[in-house]
Parts: C-alpha cells; structure tokens; sequence
C-alpha cells in the first residue's frame, strides 16, 4: 500500500497545523495504531502556552528552529532547541508550560503510550548535530539500548536531511505488520518519480519498497508503528478523536 496524505487533510490554525493520519487511513480512529498525531508548529518568539495537562500521551517535541523554555509539574525547567530534544511521557497525568523565547518552527508528536496511566517521566536528548545529512538517524524507539528518548510502545522515529543528487530508501525493509509514514518537515520530495510531496505532507507504506529524491533539499521525519503491538487509544491527544471531530 502506498498512499498520499496531502495538507487538505491537516487542521489547526496560522500557527499550528494539524495530521490526524487515521483520517485516511482507517474508518474509526484519527490515529493509525500508535500514531496518535502530528502538529506542525510555527510560533513567533515571546508566546507562553499556560500551564496545562496531558493525560497518557507520549510527545516528542522535535524543534528544528528557536529555543522553548518547558516547565512542568514534575519540578522540571529546562530548555528545548534544535539539538536538544525532548520526550514527556505524560502517564496518569501530568502538567506542563511552555514559553517561546525565539521564533519556534517544528514538530510536536503524539505517541499512543503503552499501557494506560504510567508514571510520568521526561526525558531529554542531547543531539551531537542538528540534521543528519543523507543518513537515517534513529531518535527514538522502544529499545533503551538504541535510544535514550524511549517510547512506550512499539514505535520507532527517524530523521534525516538529503540533497540533491541520488535516490534513498527507508532505513530498513518493514514487513507487513508495520506500517510507516514518511513526513516532508521541510522542502519537497518525489516518491517512486511519481508522487509529489511538498512542506507538511507525507505518505504511507505499508508492504512496498520505494525509493524518493529531492530537487533542492528536504527534512524528513518517519514514524513507524508496529500493527500487532498494545498501544492504549485514550490519551487526551494522542487518542481517538473521532467521535469529537465527526460532530
């Protein structure tokens, strides 16, 4: 299966766009499996998001421009930049700020975790680059023993950088039970010379091959969720949505 989700599909407002992938690729749910959402976000320095809770939601916060000040109620205050990431695994409950000191472009992801109410935790990564130039680069995962920033379900996230000039693949062959999705952070893409991608838009693989390339230069995200996997579907984002969006 190889299908396009394109930025028709999205919601949100000026400042944050919104990926439902379950919108296109299942009839009950607003995620695929573990992949519970995607926001793109695009906030000028000096916002402050309010204090605010989160319930059973994994969320990477993948920034790839400015500096975040994230306070929560853990007792944690810490920053969040390009080469500094963040995971927040809500569990039971947890509460959290976050105030915009530089202009801030990137990726809030929402994980389905696990198992329902976990203890919370946060957990932060130290990148030795801001982009990893034509490489797969794996940056969070279920196994601790290849990432720090652990997922708690059977879900795994990739990043890289390419430029003109040759073909690439994903980083390994999935089999049928996984399915992946191919986020365009930035630029443009062609998939297999025939599908389009540009800026927010993505597409799904599900038991193919492809190969992809770039005209000028592209930031690539991809998600990869193990269908066979528990996952628990009620987090307060990373959850169902449908009934809430259907009405």
């Amino acid at each position: 299966m190889l299908k396009k989700i394109d930025n028709s599909k999205k919601m949100g407002n000026a400042h944050i766009s919104i990926l439902y992938p379950g919108l296109d690729l299942t009839d009950n749910d607003t995620g695929y499996y573990s992949i519970g959402r995607i926001d793109q976000a695009h906030i000028h320095g000096g916002a402050v998001i309010k204090m605010h809770p989160h319930i059973n939601d994994d969320i990477l916060s993948y920034f790839r421009t400015g500096k975040v000040k994230h306070t929560d109620s853990e007792g944690f205050t810490e920053f969040i930049t390009p080469n500094r990431l963040m995971l927040m695994k809500a569990g039971q409950l947890f509460y959290h700020e976050e105030a915009i000191l530089d202009e801030q472009e990137g990726l809030q992801i929402f994980i389905r975790p696990g198992e329902k109410d976990a203890k919370p935790e946060v957990i932060f990564q130290e990148l030795d680059k801001v982009h990893s130039m034509n490489q797969w680069r794996l940056i969070a995962s279920p196994d601790a023993s290849k990432t720090k920033l652990q997922l708690s379900s059977n879900t795994w996230i990739y990043d890289m950088q390419i430029t003109p000039g040759q073909d690439f693949s994903l980083p390994e062959t999935f089999g049928e039970d996984f399915g992946t999705l191919l986020y365009v952070f930035q630029g443009s893409l062609k998939v297999n010379d025939t599908i389009s991608l540009s800026k927010g838009e993505s597409v799904f693989v599900k038991g193919e091959s492809i190969r992809f390339n770039t005209q000028d230069k592209a930031e690539l995200v991809l998600f990869v969720t193990d269908t066979r996997s528990p996952y628990y579907d009620g987090g307060m984002y990373s959850g169902n949505q449908i009934n809430k969006i259907s009405h």
